[in-house]
């Protein structure tokens, strides 16, 4: 028997983007029922535990009020609730973790308790209702709208069926998009089909999609002897002696610490941590430990000072031997399955053969699994990190020629490398419907269809409004990295910051039509609703254009 609900909005899906859009619609006294599949809220920050991805200006000019304010809270979460030493405590830009990937490294099962209590006032007033552990199966679709959504929960639960005037889908995968008709890309377009630099010529290539990775958290205990060996996985020997088969090619072994990512301009001899970097011994690389570490006990006062912990979301567990967007189910738990099984090997790899670069022998014993950060008896994430997603075909779609940096300026800036001075000030294309701003890299993984990474410079971008609007349907709203954009722009609309402001924007979407009785396609077609929806996101605190002038 169907429980039977409706709201105002229906948010399928409650990771970064998704807990943006109810952040958003709830401020607009809308009625939300978001809906997420693990036990955690905030995907990528929480579930698939990976420390932000964020822009340089990410403190003052890069991303929208709300998310500012979240990483304000995650700072003042440690700040008021753990045994800090006075520097950190009083630090305002206080780096948790002290990992390098962002300037806010922090533990995800902190992240996801500053979401929920973000959330919570809404959830009191009784305009937000989170259903857990639940996933959709199937919609009701009348000609070009979406009537309702039917969930189904991994508990056991009865199913339910939501009906809602507007439903947003921030899932992982986009997985709305075939069960309610909607049209959609998914995979690699050919060069042939968006004139692309980095695309590949030839047909379209569906089934070429990102690598996932299913991350852990690592901790080291440095007591001398200290051994925390797990027993080996099943498929240890498999995922050691393979190597992906790559275009260009993966040389040497598939664990190894010699980084040859092709836009690199020589091989980086990288090492597990700080203090291991020896440019006498050719270790003039990067410390991984140290890239996504998430507790760093030199910020801790007292006498119980905690291990430092990491995230291991890193080249060598990145998973490529099967498509979890595969219309073949078996394909998809294969992923699933596989990609566990990847990072587990890893994590004994690590444990047992790789170079020791301290001690000179093999392996880190000390190194275990923290899996009460992650929220799982594994120390696995609750899910896998997914880069790409199913996409609408929507009115407008983001390509190279509008943000990548070599195709607009013909300026190839390479990482490490000085920017060219030619470049300050440069901007991606101008959107007139923008509806937020972001910027990365164009950072592509390596692919499942065989492609190697791609990784390449973009501009300062804006978020334009015609890439949320589905070509047909009237009522759904993509909530994340399902947006318009093509294989290679989803390379810098998939980061944290991005996802979280085309979340919010996507929330305040829906809240505005239903106020103002129109729909998305009329506010992006009229310029007047338009220019009131901007002005609306504005007085939030969404930033619409990047400042013409920005710090070094």
């Amino acid at each position: 028997m169907l429980n039977e609900l409706c709201c105002d909005v229906l948010i399928v899906g409650g990771g970064t983007g998704g807990c943006a859009a109810a952040l958003a619609a709830c401020r607009a006294g809308k009625r939300v029922i978001m809906a997420e599949p693990c036990e955690w809220i905030g995907g990528q920050f929480t579930s698939q535990a990976v420390p932000p991805d964020e822009n340089r200006w990410i403190e003052t000019h890069g991303a929208t009020a709300s998310y500012l304010a979240f990483r304000r809270a995650l700072r003042g979460f440690y700040q008021d609730y753990y045994p800090l030493r006075a520097a950190a405590r009083h630090d305002l830009e206080l780096n948790p973790g002290n990992g390098f990937v962002s300037r806010l490294c922090a533990e995800p099962q902190v992240a996801h308790a500053v979401l929920s209590q973000m959330l919570m006032p809404y959830a009191s007033q009784g305009l937000l209702r989170i259903l857990r552990f639940f996933a959709p199966i199937a919609a009701d679709v009348d000609s070009d709208r979406v009537r309702s959504v039917t969930l189904r929960s991994s508990q056991g639960e009865p199913d339910v069926t939501v009906t809602a005037p507007y439903i947003l889908d921030a899932t992982e995968l986009g997985d709305l998009l075939p069960l309610t008709g909607c049209e959609f890309i998914v995979g690699a377009e050919s060069q042939d089909q968006t004139g692309e630099l980095h695309a590949k010529p030839g047909p379209p290539a569906p089934h070429n999609v990102q690598a996932i990775t299913w991350c852990f958290a690592m901790g080291y205990d440095p007591t001398p002897g200290a051994d925390h060996t797990i027993a080996c996985p099943e498929q240890y020997v498999r995922w050691r002696d393979t190597v992906p088969a790559l275009d260009p090619p993966w040389p040497g072994e598939r664990f190894g610490w010699i980084d040859y990512a092709p836009h690199l301009s020589a091989p980086r001899h990288d090492f597990l941590f700080r203090d291991e970097y020896a440019p006498q011994a050719g270790r003039q690389g990067v410390s991984y430990f140290a890239y996504r570490q998430i507790v760093e006990p030199s910020h801790w006062d007292g006498d119980r000072v905690p291990h430092p912990v990491t995230i291991v979301n890193w080249r060598m567990n990145d998973y490529l031997a099967a498509d979890l967007l595969s219309p073949d189910p078996a394909e998809r738990r294969r992923a699933l399955d596989e990609s566990r099984q990847l990072s587990l090997a890893y994590f004994y790899w690590l444990q047992t053969e790789t170079p020791n670069f301290t001690t000179g022998g093999q392996g880190y014993p000390g190194l275990y699994l923290r899996g009460d950060t992650t929220g799982t008896n594994s120390g696995l994430a609750q899910a896998p990190y997914i880069r790409e997603s199913r996409r609408i075909r929507a009115r407008f779609t983001v390509t190279e020629q509008h943000v990548g940096t070599l195709a607009r300026t013909g300026i190839d800036h390479r990482p490490g490398v000085p920017v060219d001075e030619r470049l300050v000030g440069e901007r991606a294309a101008p959107f007139p419907d923008s509806v937020g701003i972001g910027h990365y890299r164009i950072d592509l993984h390596p692919s499942a269809g065989g492609d190697n990474s791609i990784d390449i410079s973009a501009l300062p971008f804006q978020i334009p409004l015609g890439a949320l609007v589905p070509v047909r349907l009237r009522n759904l709203l993509p909530a994340c990295k399902n947006i318009g954009t093509t294989h290679i722009t989803n390379g810098c609309y998939r980061l944290h910051p991005v996802e979280w402001n085309i979340g919010e924007s996507a929330g305040a979407l829906a809240a505005f039509c239903i106020d103002l009785g129109v729909e998305p396609a009329q506010v992006h077609d009229a310029p007047e609703l338009l220019g009131d929806f901007q002005a609306a996101l504005r007085g939030q605190g969404v930033r619409l254009t990047w400042p013409a002038t920005l710090p070094a």
